[in-house]
């Protein structure tokens, strides 16, 4: 995009009303940014993402029920916009977010930082950066704040030996076996996978290439160049513009399937 011809669709998300509207009048005052929609809560902020696709989103990151870290690990990385989180001051955020060059406001708001923040927006939206790479630096910095501060992973990798149709997660100290058929989709970001098992999601690390090779390929489906679904878990298929369609996963997860993929969806429907 070329931000100086063309306004920054912005989406906001704060649970706090007071700080929501301040953060608005913030950016009512920045002509390059266009505010397409407001949220106070990670669930609608899910749903408003797939519904506007913004260029650009202001996260607070502590909300009641879904966090701010939960919406971005649910959002598809080819759909993922560029983050500024809100936050109260934390450590281990502050530190996280630096060490992957995550930008990010203190609260209280000051209307000076926003707007630093909007011009380092718009030069990483000039620079074209790919929104893959984008949710790998989310999802450095999420990992980060849960391993205090640290970014670094464990990468000792664990073999579930006898035990088909699952695959092992560690998640800090302890290992999980997820079976294959609970997992309802998977997104991408560089060699973290988002796991989406019955409402949570398990950050694991891998490639793609590698975790499909673990995955029953009767089932689970690439739909996106970051994104494997279940089919099993498919409950609607939505048309979309440009050849392109959205799968209605489970009750709450809409998941885009792009052009180059839209044959797993016809062959999904050959054989339902």
């Amino acid at each position: 995009m070329t931000p100086s011809t063309t306004k920054i669709r912005t989406l906001v998300v704060d649970d706090e009303p007071l700080a929501l509207q301040l953060l608005c009048c913030c950016l009512d005052s920045i002509p390059q940014i266009e505010v397409v929609g407001t949220c106070s809560n990670g669930r609608d902020a899910i749903q408003a993402a797939s519904a506007h696709e913004p260029d650009l989103m202001f996260l607070d990151i502590q909300m009641p029920g879904l966090t701010g870290l939960d919406v971005v690990t649910n959002l598809q990385s080819d759909m993922m916009p560029l983050v500024i989180f809100a936050t109260a001051y934390d450590q281990y955020a502050v530190k996280a977010f630096e060490i992957n060059a995550v930008d990010y406001i203190l609260k209280p708001l000051d209307p000076q930082r926003v707007a630093v923040a909007v011009n380092r927006a718009i030069e990483r939206l000039s620079s074209g950066k790919e929104n893959l790479q984008a949710k790998q630096q989310l999802m450095r910095a999420v990992v980060g704040m849960q391993q205090g501060g640290d970014s670094s992973w464990n990468e000792d990798e664990e073999e579930a030996a006898g035990e088909p149709g699952k695959i092992v997660i560690r998640d800090r100290d302890v290992i999980r076996l997820i079976e294959q058929e609970k997992i309802a989709w998977i997104d991408a970001a560089g060699d973290y996978m988002c796991i989406h098992v019955e409402g949570e999601t398990h950050i694991m690390r891998s490639t793609m290439k590698k975790l499909l090779d673990q995955l029953d390929d009767k089932i689970f489906k690439r739909v996106h160049r970051s994104t494997i679904v279940n089919t099993r878990h498919i409950k609607q298929i939505f048309t979309h513009t440009k050849g392109e369609c959205f799968l209605q996963i489970g009750d709450n997860d809409r998941i885009k399937v792009s052009r180059n993929y839209r044959d797993v969806v016809k062959e999904f429907l050959d054989q339902v």
